[in-house]
């Protein structure tokens, strides 16, 4: 409905500068203008996105693209986990814009009936082993990971890395004793980058981001595992119009290259 009214608004405003254009000889091209930047003065005001943790970085620039492109704009995040995102949102959590790092926890919020419309896939990642610099427990395969002694942190099981993470043990029959199970993938980097554990699973894009601070090991099984990011506006938005615009340069061809630069891949 908010799309339709904005619509409908822009078509008066357009007519509204035709008959005015007509009644003192002014072009077309003068007209195209004005109606152009009516347009774009529409999307103003605060925005809140609740994004997955993996995608801070991108987002974060995205973020600041908005605000540039749209003056008067001013977005907020939520990073976390995408199943604490979900809770959140479910337990009445003001926010615009839903981006999940898998499509499990985006249908939660659809069933739940958070979503206005479809959601739309935006990108995709893969895992990728991280240790401490000089690796000092010369890992070098997914199954290195479960051998005695070395201690590995991975995402808890209902967050969108650890259930990729399941996947891969299912498919290998490699089975991790992990020493803790984090409720993000930032929470598993943080652990590796700090030294508090020998190894972590973390997507490719997050091992990319995190540079000298880690050891990235990638293994072969973490092709057969691939997550699905979707992104959609929410029906409790505030600011729709806004919400809407988000998710364009977010699925446009802006935002696809800053994900691409990041090393995520086109879903």
């Amino acid at each position: 409905m908010k799309r339709l009214f904005g619509t409908t608004l822009l078509a008066l405003a357009a007519t509204t500068v035709l008959v005015a254009g007509c009644s003192s000889n002014s072009d077309t091209d003068t007209t195209t203008t004005t109606t152009g930047s009516a347009s774009s003065d529409q999307i103003t005001g605060d925005l809140t996105v609740f994004a997955a943790a993996s995608l801070k970085a991108t987002f974060t620039k995205l973020g600041e693209q908005f605000e540039a492109d749209h003056p008067g704009t001013d977005v907020a995040f939520n990073f976390a986990g995408s199943s604490d995102l979900v809770a959140q949102l479910t337990q009445g959590a003001p926010a615009d814009v839903f981006a999940s790092a898998d499509a499990a926890n985006m249908t939660k919020a659809v069933d739940a009936g958070l979503v206005d419309g479809s959601p739309t896939n935006f990108a995709t990642n893969t895992l990728a082993i991280v240790t401490p610099p000089g690796n000092p427990k010369s890992i070098a395969s997914f199954a290195d990971l479960a051998a005695p002694g070395n201690q590995v942190v991975v995402c808890a099981p209902q967050v969108p890395c650890g259930a990729a993470t399941k996947k891969v043990e299912d498919a290998t029959g490699v089975d991790i004793a992990p020493v803790s199970e984090e409720s993000s993938v930032t929470d598993v980097l943080g652990k590796v980058t700090t030294g508090q554990a020998d190894a972590g699973l973390v997507y490719v894009t997050d091992a990319a981001g995190a540079g000298d601070a880690v050891v990235t090991v990638d293994f072969p099984e973490s092709a057969t595992v691939v997550n699905t990011y979707p992104i959609a506006s929410l029906k409790s938005a505030q600011n729709p119009a806004a919400a809407q615009a988000f998710v364009e340069l977010v699925t446009g061809p802006v935002g696809q290259q800053v994900l691409a630069d990041a090393g995520f891949a086109a879903p």
